[in-house]
């Protein structure tokens, strides 16, 4: 999973906070009147209900301004959403504070939601901020407090939940107010804390990722000129081999043409895995693939005429439907074709004799769905999970044909994914294998 950047960090953190205050535009009244109808604990309705209008207007508005800062056709700029977290946070608080002046001020126990914010503010800002935060919901509370107690605001008892007006007791407000503030602090520092270590780990992964794929780079890299190296001297072994070959047969005594052929038939299997080795390495290194729109039905019909003659000569049915809602596709046509024929390869080698093999293409609107199926000898359910690994070959694949690579399927579904598709396999042994195949239209 790759590390989220700062400023969509910062913009998914102030949508959660609009939503989180939508459960309470639906809690207040609800609350409320239940309070009020049902337990019989004494509120101003009619502030509550405002209060809870308030909230409604305001977040319609934070949202507006949030899709403005979060537009396609212009960057995010993380200090903007910052400025909207702020202002959210502030005004939550200032609401909050509101809400309790007319639902009992410190008698009402709500008065620790305050910490849900101090939460959200250790997450989402900097140490610095988060404890300003904290500071301002602070001084919002004692000054409630201090001018009930004082009564220079007018202080509504919870008559029905608590059995007389706490704010006259200073030991209470004291005691609460020392708890309330001890809490937000700690509630702040805790959050920073988690935050700032996830944040480390999260750019020490991203650090550790980037040294991976350079190294991954570098791999490939060597493995390329090691494999190019060696193609090119197999090539000059196999050329003599095959000179040899046709100039001994029928001239050397058995065993000795039986060596050269040998010889021959094994330089050959080495040098097509060295080929399918480069042929891998050489697309995990290239970071561009030339694409253009191209007839899918073309390239299929392409690639079935192509290997026809390999499976006549296994007595093998290879059938190729096209629907004609199938157009252009864009992506490379060589590196699609090249998919599709190592898969029908796959599928010659590993069908018995007399068997069948169907290419069906249709199209929705958006992809072009390719479906290649056999009656081949299927691969173990345990396995199938594994086919698309480098060098990964079935149990039952290795006993049916000792030779293979094990790089096939691996290119294939590379090319699939350097084109945004998908492939899927469902198999069952003993019974044939289909690939499923999903390809954009366009980019």
């Amino acid at each position: 999973m790759e590390p989220v950047p700062e400023d969509i960090r910062l913009l998914n953190g102030a949508y959660w906070l609009t939503r989180l205050r939508w459960i309470a535009i639906i809690c207040v009244p609800i609350g409320t009147y239940f309070c009020g109808s049902v337990l019989g604990i004494a509120l101003r309705e009619i502030p509550m209900y405002t209060v809870a209008t308030l909230l409604f207007l305001y977040n319609v508005a934070v949202l507006v301004m949030l899709d403005r800062a979060a537009r396609a056709d212009r960057e995010v700029s993380p200090r903007a959403v910052k400025r909207i977290i702020h202002l959210q946070i502030c005004t939550d608080l200032i609401l909050l504070t509101v809400l309790l002046h007319f639902s009992g001020g410190i008698e009402n126990p709500l008065v620790f939601f305050f910490i849900f914010h101090m939460v959200i503010a250790g997450i989402l800002l900097s140490p610095k901020e988060s404890y300003l935060q904290a500071t301002f919901a602070v001084l919002l509370f004692g000054l409630l407090v201090l001018l009930e107690h004082k009564q220079l605001l007018r202080h509504y008892c919870l008559t029905g939940f608590v059995p007389h007006c706490l704010q006259e007791s200073m030991l209470y407000i004291f005691g609460t107010f020392l708890v309330f503030t001890t809490a937000l602090y700690v509630a702040v520092y805790m959050a920073n804390y988690i935050a700032t270590r996830l944040k480390r780990a999260e750019r020490a992964y991203k650090q550790a990722n980037v040294m991976l794929e350079e190294k991954d780079r570098i791999k490939d890299e060597y493995v390329s000129r090691v494999t190019h190296d060696i193609k090119g001297h197999l090539a000059t072994i196999q050329g003599c081999l095959a000179v040899a070959v046709d100039r001994m047969t029928g001239k050397l005594e058995d065993p000795e043409a039986d060596l050269i052929h040998r010889a021959h038939t094994r330089s050959v299997k080495l040098t097509n895995f060295v080929r399918a080795l480069l042929r891998l390495t050489q697309m995990r290194l290239s970071n561009k693939l030339e694409m253009a729109d191209f007839s899918m039905g073309e390239a299929l019909l392409n690639v079935t005429g192509a290997v026809q003659a390999k499976a006549a000569d296994k007595s093998i049915t290879l059938n190729c439907n096209i629907d004609s809602s199938v157009e252009n596709v864009f992506g490379n046509q060589f590196s699609i074709e090249e998919m599709v024929t190592n898969l029908l390869l796959n599928a010659i080698k590993y069908t018995p004799a007399n068997g069948t093999i169907d290419v069906r293409a249709s199209s929705d609107e958006n992809s072009v769905l390719v479906k290649i199926s056999d009656t081949g000898i299927g691969i173990p359910k345990e396995e199938q999970a594994q086919v698309f690994d480098e060098f990964f070959r079935a149990s039952n694949a290795k006993r049916a044909e000792r030779d293979g690579t094990g790089l096939g399927l691996s290119i294939v579904k590379y090319i699939v994914e350097r084109h945004g598709g998908q492939i899927q396999v469902e198999s069952e042994e003993g019974h044939g294998t289909t690939f499923n195949l999903t390809l954009p239209r366009t980019a």
